[in-house]
C-alpha cells in the first residue's frame, strides 16, 4: 500500500521518531499504526542492545515537589545534542509526571511503568538512554537545585518550614560540596572504614609509630567528617558558619531530615 506523508507524519507525531523510521515502519506493518508503534519500540530495543557498552554521561535532571513529596530524577544519554534537544527534555518530565501522579516509591517501581518508553527514546535518538536515577522523598519542607547543566543536584527535606533562599542555599550548598551524608551519625560504616584505613596508612608512609596509628587515623576521620557531612560543612557562601549554625540562624529548632544528590559525572 501507499505510505503518504500525512500517514508518516501521523505516526511521527505519535512516536517521536524520525521520518524515515516511521516510513519504513509503515510499510512493514501495511500501514497498521499499531503494528507500526511495536515496530518503533522493537527498534528502540535492538538500539539500545547495540547500545549497551555505551556510556551515558549526557541527559537532563528534573524535579516536581508536591506539598511534603518530593521527586528527582535524570534521564541520561550519550551526547550533549540530544540531552539539549527539547523532545528529549519533554520526555524527562513526562516520566516525572508519572512518577509524580502514580507517587512512585523508588527508581524500580518507575521502570517498571515507564521501561518501554526509556527503550523506544533509545530507537528515536539512535542512542543509549537510561534512567539512572529517581528518588522521592517527605518532609514538612523540601526544596531542590538543579544545576545550569542539567547532569546534577540535590533535593533537601527540612523537618519545618524555613526561609526559601536558607533552603535554596543549603540547596546549592549540597550539590556544589557532595556531601556522603546529612550528619556524622548516618555516614555509612563502610565510608568510616575506609576513611580509617586510609587515614592509618598515610601516616604510616609518614614513618608514625605504630601504636600511634589508630589516634591519628581517628583525627584524620574527624577532619573528612567535618568537610564531608552536611550539617558540619563550612557553608560556601559564608566560611565563618557552618550549615547547622547557618539554618538554627533562620530556625533553631530546624534540621534537615532527608537529603538526596546525584551527579552523572560522578
Amino acid at each position: 500500500m501507499e505510505i503518504t506523508a500525512a500517514d508518516v507524519a501521523k505516526l511521527r507525531k505519535m512516536t517521536g521518531a524520525g521520518m524515515m523510521d516511521c516510513k519504513a515502519a509503515l510499510k512493514d506493518a501495511n500501514g497498521d499504526y499499531d503494528k507500526a508503534k511495536d515496530i518503533i519500540r522493537e527498534k528502540g530495543k535492538l538500539v539500545a542492545d547495540k547500545r549497551a557498552d555505551r556510556t551515558a554521561t549526557e541527559g537532563v535532571m528534573v524535579y516536581k515537589i508536591n506539598g511534603t513529596k518530593g521527586y528527582m530524577l535524570c534521564l541520561a544519554c550519550e551526547t550533549d545534542f540530544v540531552a539539549k534537544n527539547a523532545d528529549f527534555g519533554a520526555s524527562a518530565q513526562e516520566i516525572l509526571d508519572v512518577a509524580v501522579s502514580k507517587d512512585v516509591a523508588d527508581l524500580e517501581a518507575l521502570m517498571a511503568l515507564v521501561g518501554d518508553k526509556v527503550t523506544e527514546k533509545s530507537g528515536q535518538t539512535g542512542e543509549k538512554v537510561e534512567l539512572p536515577f529517581y528518588v522521592r522523598i517527605e518532609a514538612p519542607y523540601i526544596d531542590a537545585y538543579v544545576h545550569t547543566n542539567k547532569k546534577l543536584g540535590s533535593m533537601i527535606g527540612f523537618s519545618k518550614v524555613l526561609p526559601a533562599e536558607v533552603a535554596h542555599d543549603v540547596c546549592m550548598q549540597a550539590t556544589a560540596m557532595a556531601p556522603v551524608s546529612i550528619d556524622a551519625s548516618d555516614v555509612p560504616a563502610a565510608v568510616l572504614e575506609k576513611e580509617r584505613e586510609i587515614g592509618r596508612e598515610q601516616a604510616r608512609q609518614e614513618g608514625k609509630p605504630e601504636a600511634m596509628l589508630d589516634k591519628i587515623a581517628e583525627g584524620k576521620l574527624a577532619k573528612f567528617i567535618k568537610e564531608n557531612t552536611l550539617m558540619n560543612q563550612a557553608l560556601v557562601k559564608n566560611p565563618k558558619l557552618t550549615v547547622a549554625q547557618f539554618i538554627a540562624e533562620a530556625d533553631k529548632d530546624a534540621k534537615i531530615v532527608a537529603y538526596k544528590r546525584f551527579s552523572l559525572n560522578d
